[in-house]
């Protein structure tokens, strides 16, 4: 006879769901979110950087560029002199430019006479304390022969003539935002540091520079040295 009971099933074993897996967490960074932009920026920097030192006609757009700025690239001059001596004096200046009178500035205008030549422009600071001092210095040695020339590397002629006015300044100036007169003067000048001031002698070569404010003794004597010789 058959059993009343209906025979037991062996419960099928059931494995547990495999749970899923868990999504991988990002390490946290101090960097964050700005590490992405830094990286650019360095990008940015270098290829800037690489621009700079090309050579060629770009270096003299740069260069133009630096001399014709609003300010941001100004670099201020150290009070450093250079004198050089008669014997490793370069070429004469050799520039051509015109003042905002209209008066022409040529290489002829430096022979027979000792010359001193002051980059500024009326936003600068330092170019505003040496004002004075430059003015009084000019009126000093003009009975000597020795001609002043300012070289104006940013403002229109109406920015600077009120700056002659406000200073009492007498002597010319060059506009230059072209860039050309700096160009042609950057191995003494750099392109963006004004005021810088330079002594010629009678024929027409730095004798010496001044990078930054002029001290009134300093420029008097130089100027006395440029004379005394023959």
């Amino acid at each position: 006879m058959r059993s009343a009971h209906p025979p037991r099933r062996r419960p099928r074993s059931v494995s547990a769901p495999e749970s899923p897996q868990e999504p991988q967490r990002k390490r946290w960074s101090p960097l964050g979110s700005i590490g992405r932009p830094l990286r650019t920026a360095a990008a940015a920097a270098l290829i800037s950087a690489l621009a700079l030192t090309g050579c060629g006609s770009s270096g003299n757009d740069d260069l133009a560029q630096r001399a014709s700025n609003d300010g941001t690239n100004y670099v201020a001059g150290d009070g450093s002199v250079q004198e050089f001596a008669p014997d490793s004096r370069g070429e004469s200046v050799a520039f051509e430019s015109e003042t905002f009178q209209g008066e022409s500035v040529t290489p002829e205008t430096f022979q027979g006479e000792v010359t001193v030549i002051n980059f500024w422009y009326a936003a600068c600071a330092p170019c505003r304390v040496e004002a004075p001092d430059l003015q009084a210095i000019h009126e000093e040695f003009e009975p000597d022969g020795v001609q002043f020339y300012g070289v104006n590397t940013r403002d229109t002629q109406a920015t600077a003539e009120a700056f002659e006015r406000t200073f009492g300044i007498t002597y010319p100036s060059m506009e230059d935002r072209s860039g050309t007169v700096l160009m042609s003067m950057t191995g003494y000048v750099h392109p963006s540091a004004v005021p810088t001031t330079l002594v010629l002698d009678r024929q027409g070569r730095v004798s010496a520079s001044i990078s930054g404010i002029v001290e009134p003794g300093t420029l008097r004597a130089l100027i006395s040295t440029a004379l005394e010789e023959a």
